[in-house]
């Protein structure tokens, strides 16, 4: 979506978004990515062992004194928000590259325009390799804010700069700059509609049984059968990351048949309604090609992103063709 000069780096933060993230990054190398973003130094060491040192690392949020050894260690670039990361970080010996991040108006991460106007001839100083910052609306096309940041940025930020992450590679090229940084969309996330989905969890049924009519299901008796049907009890719950909220939205799926879920998610456990299905199934999905990490956020209330950073640790991990 961006032009052969435009680099496109990878965001693989909190594990690659939950889904691992040395076998993630590993892949997205194999696929051309040559940077790498996480949000904290404590996420390098896994990173550089995954990618080798052929990889540029970026850290979101900066540079803290008690991460020097870390930075020294794995040589990632911090990503520098403020006057006091700027003066710890050169105070230090030995510490390679930098990043200068700046506010553009998120108000969240970075340097005032006129704070780093201020310390312009000591961020020369650095030679940082990448000025950035971050839209606040990227998700929404029509939003003012994002024109209004990439005026700032435009203004603003010298040097090799970067201001797209998913949202703002799909606004298009005035939004490109010299990197785009995607994470949700790698993952099969909005606001990439278009994103293959790259998740399927499929569930382990424990067992099965028959319930009748005015039999209530699960805890605080929230779903009462209105017609004799059969329930498949799911190995998973809240505790893997299938948030409590989804209640009676969700559905799971057996093949291409829909299966809704009956009664309240619980820690460990579902319900799900199979009455309608020929034979008991051995596994149900709740992710994969009929129902996306968006899909299953909107039952739950809450966003792709969290869907997939709650997956949990005891689901088996497999990785096909990376």
């Amino acid at each position: 979506m961006s032009s052969a000069r435009v680099e496109t780096a990878a965001v693989v933060k909190a594990d690659a978004y939950g889904l691992g993230i040395a076998p993630v990054a590993r892949a997205l190398q194999k696929a051309g990515a040559r940077s790498f973003f996480v949000a904290t130094a404590e996420e390098t060491p896994a990173l550089r062992q995954a990618v080798g040192n052929g990889a540029d690392l970026y850290v979101f949020s900066g540079f803290m004194p008690t991460d020097a050894e870390i930075y020294r260690a794995t040589g990632a670039i911090p990503c520098l928000n403020s006057a006091a990361q700027v003066s710890h970080f050169s105070q230090q010996t030995g510490m390679g590259r930098c990043a200068i991040q700046i506010d553009s108006g998120m108000n969240r991460l970075g340097m005032e325009p006129e704070e780093y106007a201020a310390l312009s001839e000591r961020i020369a100083g650095l030679n940082p390799v990448l000025t950035l910052s971050h839209l606040a609306c990227a998700d929404e096309p029509e939003h003012p804010q994002n024109t209004a940041q990439l005026e700032v940025f435009s203004a603003t930020a010298e040097g090799r700069r970067s201001l797209a992450a998913t949202g703002g590679t799909l606004l298009g090229a005035p939004y490109h700059f010299d990197m785009t940084r995607p994470g949700i969309g790698l993952y099969g996330g909005l606001p990439f509609a278009d994103a293959r989905p790259v998740v399927r969890l499929s569930l382990p049924v424990i067992q099965t049984r028959e319930v009748m009519p005015g039999e209530a299901v699960g805890y605080g008796a929230a779903w009462t059968a209105k017609t004799p049907c059969r329930i498949a009890t799911v190995s998973a719950g809240y505790a893997d990351g299938l948030i409590r909220a989804m209640g009676n939205r969700a559905r799971l799926w057996a093949g291409d048949t829909p299966c809704p879920l009956a009664g309240r998610v619980s820690m460990d456990l579902l319900t799900v309604d199979v009455s309608h299905l020929e034979h008991d199934p051995d596994t149900l999905d709740i992710l994969g090609p009929h129902q996306s990490v968006d899909d299953l956020a909107d039952a739950a209330g809450t966003i792709g992103y969290e869907i997939l950073t709650s997956l949990g640790a005891r689901y088996h991990r497999r990785y096909i063709g990376g």
